[in-house]
Parts: C-alpha cells; structure tokens; sequence
C-alpha cells in the first residue's frame, strides 16, 4: 500500500526528520487559508497522487499568493493527474498538499527498499537528486552508493557516516544526515515498510539538509499489525477492480490485453499467462482464486474479469488440489448465469474431481468450451478471441 506524501510526511515528522510546514487540503479556500496559517511569501502546492513525475505534468507549482493557491487548488481538485508513471487516465486528485517554500543549494537522494536477495534492508544514496533514479542506475551506477542493515544489529551510526562522506558533506551535515538515516530506518522497521525515498533529500543555502519529498510504500501483508496505516489507505488511487478482488481475498492485476484468465495458484497463473502469449494471445488479467476458493469466490472472480470490456474471452485453468474441480463448475455456471456472459469461456479442469466438473460444465447447457489440455485450452481462447 502506498501513502501520499502529506502522510509520509507526517510520519517523518514523527521520528524527528526535517520536514517542511505543510497541511493537505481539498478545497480551494482551505489552502489560501493554509498560506496564511504557515506564513512567508512564496508557497510550494502539490497535487497529491500515487505517482511520481508530477511536476513534469503541472501537478507541482511554486506560487506568491494565497490567491494564486486557491486557483492551483481549484484548477486540480477533482480531476485527473497524468504522469509518466500513470495510465492514460492518470490519477484522481483529492488532496492539495500546501508547504512553506525551501531556498535549495543542492538536491540529494536517498532511499530504502528490502533486497529479497539478501533479505536484507538496503540504503541508497546519491549526488543526483531530484531525477528519477531508475535513470541514475542505469546510465550511471557508479553514482549509487549503498549500505546493507543488519537485521540483529540495526542501522548503524557508522554506515550514516559513510555514507555521508562519500556525498560530500561537512561535519555538520554528517550530523544531520546520520539522525535521518537512523530515524528512516527506526520508521521502516516499526511501521513494516517496503519502500522509502526522499527525492530530493535537499542542502538549503543555510546548509542544512531537509526532506523536500516523501514516497513511502508499505508492505501489504503486514497492514493487519498497523490500524494507523489502514487508515492511511487511499482507495480511489487503487485500481477499483483490484480493490474489489482484495474484498473477496482474490489475487487480481488488470492488464491491457482482451483474454481473462482465472486460474488457481500464482506459479499456474503465470503459466497460464505465458502460454496464452505463447500461442499469439494476450492476457488482460493475472487472477488468482488460491488454493481455498469458494463457489462464492469464483463467481465473484468471474464477475470481475468479465467488468473489463477489453476481455473477449475467458479462460478458466484450474488444478484440483485443495479446490474441487466440481466446486469451480458450479462457481462459473453460477457467475455465467447471473451476469449473463457474452463472451466464450474456455475451461481446462484437472485434478481433485476433474471428470465431475466436466460433466457439471457439459450438463449446465450453456456455451461453454472444454479444453483436453493447458494447450488446446490456449489455442481455444486465442481463436476464441479473434472471432474465430
């Protein structure tokens, strides 16, 4: 789950970190008035979305007035923000965050993800702030400097300065630098965190360092142990089908291409989705019921594959194992039935009951193909989506 920047913010101002005076605000007169209340002549205001590139996209403005606020406010409010890292619909805009303004000197980054290879927190830091870091990796790696956290003993003091020095940084700013590093990486670890990065962690021209940006990403499966994180969560940034398959404890990610596919178990999903592609397809979905689906569930997966109009066929996978071959019969005729499907629907069932869910699918009377293999079930779909 991600957070917005206000309410990274906010955290970082929990665990001591520099931070600018800012509130987020969604109507035009509260942030003229939040001008106001923070002071000063110049204010930066953001658009808040889940996505980086705003300022690019217009989504990030420096303005002279409060009026000049309210204008940004009222212009963004309700409306859609595109970046490079949105779709072509972009990202609903319900929050304005209004900060003070920050005189830069220079522009930093720093970062903190897990590396599931070492299984280990990773630090990242860099001269080249301010840009995407994907680009500095890339073109210049040499420029990523990197500490790895012991999990027995912590950040350590040590690893700051290091870190620090090879940044250049004075005495000062080796100070201030190593009380964020320790305080980001108290955060990550209390609030179970996936990602961190202050982009641009930034010199002022009085030479302090300061949190100019937020991007915090929390690790899903520990959200249970957070109700303060819950709270946190934004759903209109969400995909809304994915959200409402994460109701139903369904694993669902929307694609661009028009074959649905529902199948049981994430390794069989992503066979399933290659072999699709193999064959000349191209998947509009990953779904995965799991290994203790309900009649209740499949009908609802269903529903949610067949709610994207790109999908112009479907095609169901399942191995009985846990799940009954049979079970998921009834789920799709069931689904077939009370949404009322236009489109083919390719079934291949092995395993646990496999022959009784074919007989079920056969006796329902209704259009749908049954596959002999995971091949012929891709073969099937594909032509059945071409119209073939």
């Amino acid at each position: 789950m991600n957070l917005h920047e206000y309410q990274g913010k906010k955290l970082f101002a929990d665990y001591g970190l520099p931070v600018s005076i800012g509130q987020a605000v969604d109507t035009p007169e509260a942030a003229a008035a939040a001008c106001q209340e923070i002071g000063g002549d110049k204010w930066v205001v953001k658009a808040q979305v889940h996505a980086g590139g705003r300022g690019k996209a217009g989504g990030v403005k420096l303005v002279d007035s409060p009026e000049a606020a309210a204008e940004f406010a009222k212009n963004w409010l309700g409306k859609n923000l595109v970046t490079y890292q949105t779709d072509a619909n972009g990202q609903p805009v319900s929050k304005i965050l209004v900060e003070s303004c920050t005189d830069i000197a220079q522009e930093l980054y720093l970062g903190a993800v897990v590396d599931r290879t070492t299984r280990r927190i990773v630090f990242m830091a860099s001269t080249e702030g301010g840009v995407e870091i994907e680009k500095v990796a890339e073109e210049t790696p040499e420029k990523i400097i990197k500490a790895t956290i012991d999990p027995l003993t912590g950040a350590q003091p040590y690893q700051a300065r290091e870190l620090a020095f090879k940044l250049g940084l004075n005495k000062e700013q080796i100070k201030q630098f190593t009380k964020i590093f320790l305080g980001l990486a108290q955060l990550f670890e209390d609030k179970d965190l996936a990602l961190i990065e202050i982009n641009p962690l930034v010199i002022t021209v009085e030479g302090n360092l300061h949190c100019l940006d937020a991007k915090l990403g929390v690790d899903g499966n520990a959200l249970y142990r957070h109700k303060d994180l819950q709270a946190m969560n934004d759903p209109s940034q969400e995909d809304q089908r994915e959200a409402h398959a994460a109701e139903w404890e369904l694993n669902y990610v929307a694609l661009d291409g028009n074959i649905g596919c529902m199948v049981n178990g994430a390794g069989l999903a992503m066979g399933t989705m290659d072999i699709v592609n193999l064959h000349g397809g191209s998947p509009a979905n990953f779904l995965d019921v799991g290994g203790g689906a309900t009649k209740e569930r499949v009908a609802e997966a269903f529903k949610i594959i067949l709610s994207d109009d790109n999908v112009k066929a479907v095609l169901v996978n399942i191995f009985g194992g846990i799940v009954r071959c049979d079970m998921i019969a009834e789920g799709i005729i069931g689904a077939v039935e009370q949404v009322g499907v236009k489109v083919p629907v390719v079934v291949r069932l092995e395993g646990n009951n496999a022959e009784l869910g074919a007989k079920t699918l056969e006796d329902s009377g209704l259009n749908i193909i049954a596959a002999t293999s995971l091949t012929d079930a891709a073969q099937q779909v594909v032509k059945a989506a071409e119209g073939k």
